[in-house]
């Protein structure tokens, strides 16, 4: 039994996602035991279950029962909700990181010549804080760097004086306490330092760079380091920290995530100015998007006392709460049933009745009538667009229950597999069976340059990613001819599944229209082949069918159509991601280094002496043996083959430029396609290799 437990520990560890959070770790009774934090959540999770471990970490995996994660923007808010997590929920084998402190933050002081100081203490004095930040480091920089900037005053009490201190002589102080400065002209630097941390710096920022551009031209180097740090510790500060704040409020974030029937809420729950969890909640629903929210106000909250006074929602349209009830079921229990009823009419003094589905939607507005008339719970229900100056804030909030939301329902899938989307393909397409593999195409090129075809395969309606597979092409290197590619990648992969008496798949994607797939249906053909054919053309999202210009065109809603996006998507990332780092190769690696005799010294004594390939070819031998240090006979043998490899190039760009003026995406061309067939012969007598 234990064994099953981590197994299943494992596999939630391999399917975590490659994004900064924190992750709890429970026991059988459901109690938190340990909280962490991670910049790639996959990574740290994978790490428990490989290698030795030190008796802690075996005595943590051995009491653990699941895990669960909470994504995060980035690491600065992982570190603020892993202290908040562990503050709550006091783990067992966190013992060792608490201290009992609290992060540090930037605090504005409420007086005439206010003062910019760091703190751990928060006093209700009418000061102005900001943070916490966790790098206290970073802060201690940042604040250094104003007191540069910005000619604020550094004395911890303001009195009095006929002459001014060194700080206002070396330029650090206004000298307010001589009355050098006017409270206007002081009050107005407080305003920019606090624009710069409400995110409104850009001119701050300006300001700086243009100190520190001013630094290097006079050879102050080290005023320019000081103010480059300075730079460096203000990106840290302006980081959105989402997870903390300092108005106390209580507030829920409510966002979710669907894929065609399914859909999963995310709660993020913020109590005392700190966010303290996340809840996913899970149902299947057919509702338009903007019946969501309302439908699931109307089964999560059943208690007055769960009512924060401000809850956060998307910007949609609020349909009405009435309808179905879905069964939501949280990753730790399920809301319960209604306790209220909405039937009655409130001119009879009883709870409103709700608008039924003819009413176009209720605002948020209605909605917090029907929560103060319903549960009598006084609620502000904001959309993010109206969440006034702090929108940036809430915005960012709502992206990442948003994103939690994603990846609960992505786990959704996996635990499922994606069979109803495979059942309504089967039926859709006229399948004889259900299409359990599915493998999809695409090209990935630049003008004609490193074209790549990726291959990628979907089993029972998920990535394989062992699978993959992608093909560097020959016959259409420096030519634009998608047609021609894509039966190239075909030939070269079905005539190794042939020749190896491999299992085919069941269904056969391209990242075309009615051309590619014929392209790819006559590849097939002439290999005697019969493994069904679709493209899906990206425009309309339309579905061709070989020898059919008639395209199948499926719902919006549709899992066949979201199945078919997904490895489509996947497709061209995969392809896109390869040309890319091709492209990086060859801008990274010196054309100098393809010429006999030449090394990398060479090629670097090369590069700074013609620069170019092209002044090389045209160089007398006796320059190059100079620069070289080489023979005369050397000299003139690489010269040679400088203008072969440049004609060469030449060459290639010529046809790429041709191509370009022609096109292989012209109805002509696709007309054509499927004609011909020479490729796929060359590949039966197996000269194409994957």
């Amino acid at each position: 039994m234990a064994k099953a437990v981590r197994e299943i520990l494992h596999e939630t560890a391999l399917q975590a996602p490659s994004s900064s959070g924190v992750y709890l770790w429970r026991n059988r009774q459901g109690d938190v035991i340990y909280v962490g934090k991670a910049k790639n959540l996959k990574n740290r999770l994978t790490s428990y279950f490989s290698g030795s471990k030190d008796i802690k970490t075996k005595l943590l995996v051995a009491h653990a029962e699941s895990i669960e994660y909470i994504t995060t923007a980035n690491e600065y808010e992982a570190f603020l909700l892993e202290n908040n997590l562990i503050k709550k929920h006091n783990p067992r084998y966190n013992i060792d990181l608490k201290d009992g402190k609290s992060y540090p933050v930037l605090r504005i002081t409420n007086e005439d010549f206010p003062r910019v100081i760091k703190t751990r203490r928060i006093i209700e004095d009418g000061s102005t804080y900001f943070g916490p930040y966790p790098d206290a480091g970073a802060l201690d920089t940042f604040i250094d760097t104003l007191y540069r900037i910005y000619p604020v005053r550094q004395c911890k009490t303001l009195k009095d004086r006929d002459a001014p201190c060194l700080y206002y002589h070396i330029g650090r102080c206004g000298a307010p306490c001589c009355k050098k400065i006017s409270r206007e002209a002081y009050t107005e630097y407080i305003g920019e330092i606090e624009s710069l941390l409400e995110g409104k710096g850009d001119e701050t920022l300006k300001k700086i760079k243009a100190e520190m551009q001013k630094a290097s031209e006079n050879l102050n180097f080290e005023k320019a380091a000081r103010l480059r740090d300075g730079l460096s510790a203000l990106s840290i500060m302006q980081k959105q920290n989402i997870v903390q704040t300092f108005d106390g409020d209580d507030r829920d974030y409510i966002a979710y995530w669907r894929e065609g029937e399914l859909v999963s809420f995310t709660v993020l729950k913020l109590r005392g100015g700190k966010l303290e969890g996340r809840g996913n909640y899970r149902t299947v629903s057919l509702n338009e998007d903007a019946e969501l929210i309302g439908e699931f106000f109307n089964a999560y909250y059943t208690d007055k006392a769960e009512v924060p006074p401000h809850i956060y929602i998307p910007n949609l349209l609020i349909n009405n709460l009435s309808g179905i009830e879905n069964s939501y079921t949280d990753t730790g229990k399920s809301p319960p049933p209604r306790s209220h009823t909405v039937a009655r009419s409130p001119s009879s003094g009883g709870t409103p009745q709700l608008p039924d589905r003819s009413v176009a939607f209720l605002s948020p507005a209605e909605l917090a009538r029907w929560f103060s008339e319903t549960l009598g719970a006084e609620t502000e229900i904001v959309p993010v667009s109206d969440a006034g100056k702090n929108v940036k804030y809430h915005t960012a909030a709502i992206n990442m229950a948003k994103q939690n939301a994603h990846e609960d329902i992505v786990r959704r899938l996996r635990e499922r597999g994606d069979i109803p989307a495979l059942e309504e393909l089967k039926t859709l397409l006229s399948l004889d069976t259900l299409p359990v593999r599915i493998e999809g195409f695409d090209i990935a090129h630049i003008g004609g340059k490193f074209p790549v075809a990726s291959l990628i395969s979907f089993y029972n309606g998920n990535p394989d990613k062992k699978n993959y597979r992608y093909f560097r092409l020959k016959t259409t290197d420096g030519i634009i001819d998608d047609f021609a590619s894509m039966r190239e990648a075909a030939s070269r992969r079905y005539t190794r599944l042939l020749n190896e008496g491999r299992e085919l798949p069941d269904l056969l994607l391209i990242d075309g229209g009615i051309g590619q797939v014929n392209a790819v249906q006559s590849v097939l053909t002439s290999l005697g082949i019969d493994i069904p054919i679709a493209g899906l053309a990206e425009k309309n999202e339309e579905i061709y069918r070989p020898g059919n210009s008639t395209p199948v065109i499926l719902p919006r809603r549709s899992d066949a159509l979201r199945l078919l996006q997904r490895v489509r998507d996947e497709t061209h990332r995969f392809a896109t991601s390869k040309n890319q780092r091709l492209r990086t190769k060859e801008n990274t690696v010196s054309i100098f280094l393809e010429l006999p005799g030449v090394g990398e010294k060479r090629a670097r004594t090369l590069i700074k002496t013609f620069t170019t390939l092209e002044n090389l070819a045209c160089a007398d031998s006796s320059r190059i043996a100079d620069a070289l240090g080489v023979s005369e006979d050397e000299a003139k043998k690489i010269m040679r083959e400088a203008k072969k490899l440049n004609d060469a190039r030449k060459e290639k760009k010529a046809k790429q430029i041709e191509s370009l003026e022609n096109a292989g995406t012209t109805a002509q061309k696709a007309a054509a396609a499927h004609y011909i067939d020479s490729l796929a012969g060359a590949a039966l007598d197996g000269s194409g290799t994957e």
